[in-house]
């Protein structure tokens, strides 16, 4: 299937999703120049734990309130969230197969993280992207543009949404893969790229490549 060029949001250990568009699409564009919109994968992202899928949140500080843009939000007291999150990591997946493979390159970050979120993310997804098996570039956005013409598919508000969108290009089905809890509980398709490469290693790469996003309409 040949995809358009699509212009995805600056997520946070971005999901299955957002990696297969990244694994796909022939040009791949960031979005840096919008106003920070809350509650979305621009600071939110998912892991699986003993009770099931768990949104973790990174707390940020917006010195111009609402007309923040994405560029200048700062990361809020680090010291009272990193622990918090790297140990809900650390205990979702200390068993997994490929955890102590990559748990350092993860840690390093979350222990000395930048000042602000944009750069936070810039770090974890050039790690993920690295190591994920993904060969390849993405462009920031030079301005903000409110709509993209129609040969560019426009994902900012489709991954990791806030409210559901009515209609969305997807992955239509996500195969199962083996995850730490399957003993106990069904499978989560579309969490974090943590979810992925600490289960499934160097087969994530491939893992991506066999799903490819498509166009569906939510009921």
């Amino acid at each position: 299937m040949s995809l358009p060029e699509v212009v995805l949001p600056f997520a946070c250990q971005p999901n299955v999703e957002y990696l297969s568009w990244m694994a796909h699409s022939p040009k791949v564009w960031i979005e840096t120049r919008e106003t920070f919109p809350k509650q979305t994968c621009r600071n939110r992202y998912a892991i699986m734990t003993a009770t099931g899928p768990a949104v973790l949140t990174i707390p940020v500080k917006r010195p111009a309130g609402n007309n923040t843009p994405l560029s200048e939000v700062i990361l809020d007291a680090p010291e009272k969230w990193v622990n918090l999150h790297w140990r809900a990591i650390e205990s979702a997946y200390n068993k997994s197969p490929f955890f102590l493979y990559y748990r350092d390159y993860f840690e390093q970050i979350y222990h000395n993280p930048p000042e602000k979120l944009i750069d936070l993310n810039r770090q974890f997804l050039d790690v993920i992207l690295k190591y994920s098996g993904i060969i390849k570039s993405y462009s920031f956005t030079n301005e903000y543009h409110k709509e993209y013409p129609t040969e560019i598919v426009d994902m900012r508000q489709h991954i990791m949404p806030k409210k559901a969108t009515s209609q969305a290009f997807t992955i239509q089905q996500y195969k199962p893969y083996i995850q730490v809890f399957n003993e106990t509980q069904p499978f989560a398709p579309n969490l974090s790229a943590l979810d992925l490469l600490f289960n499934l290693g160097p087969e994530t790469g491939s893992y991506l490549k066999n799903h490819c996003p498509g166009f569906s309409h939510d009921s």
